[in-house]
């Protein structure tokens, strides 16, 4: 067992008498490049008419672009609908890509076939959403966890082997906090949260170095979100672990990762470092989005932006910027035409910022107006 973890190109020492490495260290200086995403594209096609042809498309990825580093924490946020799991769902190959190329390891994801896309696999992981749906109902833990094992099983790992299979799965149970007996029950006798870290075994025992984490905790009780969050990070150190972490949730985000990436309708509008933007967003819709995050102080308020209309349909996305239907910049800088004729780049504005407006620079001020807490001083009125 210790063997075929050690002919992995990331390993470190093994524990005695136990498949699960050792801690190691991640080094946060470090900026290898590990997944590099460009000009992904996924189009759902829409079928009308009699003869049931194409008619249209819903552009659920248009033509994004980012890069994720060893060892770090990406986020991946924005509304419901905006595309970031359906971006997720694509860099893996769970969904066919229209168009794009996604390097990992000097190799095209998106092109490869056969044995080779079956190796890749093993490098690229996922945690689903919902911890219900996302196991069989009909099957023991045992082979929920296990069945990755066997699809990748080889002469030189031995997981065609139950006893040595089984033994991989109780040591990844213990790993996310589960006792080894369990993987003998099913999925309905567990907790939201135990069906999780049941859900992150699954996606480690293949020891990868990606994993996507689709909403990993949206679907949890708040109490056991702190336990998932720091599992993750606990994991990531222990595993060498790279994360594209999926939310909508601004302040887990905040909270759980190194840097960010905004997306609206399909388009990645915003990326900087975490602490970066939440002090001072660049993108009208980033500065929207952290302004409706709602704080627990009462006497700690804040400028709330709301966005005019609704979020306009993936089918049928506006010109231009796709924001500008709903912009609040547009309209305090004169609704200036380039806004619904001509689509933004992703910028560089220095460091790790980048940035898909035309005029971001013009955005700071009303930023801090809008996003950065104000201490009110609330008087209470005492009877004399």
């Amino acid at each position: 067992m210790s063997e075929a973890l050690n002919q992995t190109n990331r390993a470190v020492p093994q524990q005695a008498g136990s498949a699960i490495p050792a801690t190691a260290h991640v080094d946060a200086t470090s900026r290898e490049l590990l997944l590099g995403a460009y000009n992904v594209k996924k189009y759902f096609p829409i079928m009308g008419g009699f003869l049931r042809h194409q008619i249209g498309s819903v552009y659920a990825v248009d033509d994004v672009s980012l890069e994720v580093f060893r060892g770090e924490k990406f986020g991946l946020v924005g509304e419901s609908g905006c595309g970031k799991t359906t971006f997720g769902r694509t860099i893996l190959r769970l969904e066919k890509a229209t168009a794009g190329k996604v390097v990992m390891a000097g190799q095209d994801v998106l092109a490869l076939q056969g044995d080779d896309l079956k190796k890749m696999r093993r490098r690229m992981q996922i945690i689903f959403q919902d911890p219900y749906g996302s196991l069989n109902p009909r099957m023991p833990i045992s082979d929920i966890i296990g069945e990755g094992l066997v699809a990748q099983a080889d002469k030189f790992n031995g997981w065609a082997k139950r006893d040595i299979r089984d033994k991989r799965v109780g040591d990844y149970l213990e790993a996310v906090g589960l006792r080894r007996d369990y993987s003998r029950r099913y999925p309905h006798e567990f907790s939201g949260g135990q069906r999780q870290r049941i859900g992150i075994a699954r996606a480690l025992v293949l020891d990868p170095e990606l994993v996507v984490c689709d909403e990993p905790v949206s679907a949890l009780d708040v109490s056991i979100q702190s336990q998932i969050l720091n599992l993750l990070s606990d994991l990531r150190a222990q595993f060498n672990l790279t994360y594209l972490f999926i939310a909508h949730n601004l302040s887990v985000v905040q909270y759980f990762c190194e840097r960010i990436g905004v997306m609206y309708l399909g388009k990645l509008v915003e990326v900087a470092d975490t602490d970066d933007l939440y002090a001072g967003p660049l993108h009208p819709y980033s500065v929207a989005l952290l302004s409706a995050i709602p704080l627990p102080d009462p006497r700690v308020r804040k400028k709330r932006l709301v966005l005019k209309g609704d979020v306009p349909s993936p089918a049928n996305p506006p010109t231009g910027c796709r924001f500008h239907t709903r912009c609040w910049l547009r309209d305090r800088l004169g609704n200036p035409a380039e806004c619904a004729t001509t689509e933004p780049v992703l910028r560089s504005l220095g460091g790790t910022r980048q940035v898909a407006c035309h005029f971001a620079e013009k955005v700071t001020a009303e930023a801090v107006q809008a996003t950065v807490a104000t201490q009110d001083v609330i008087e209470t009125a005492t009877d004399d």
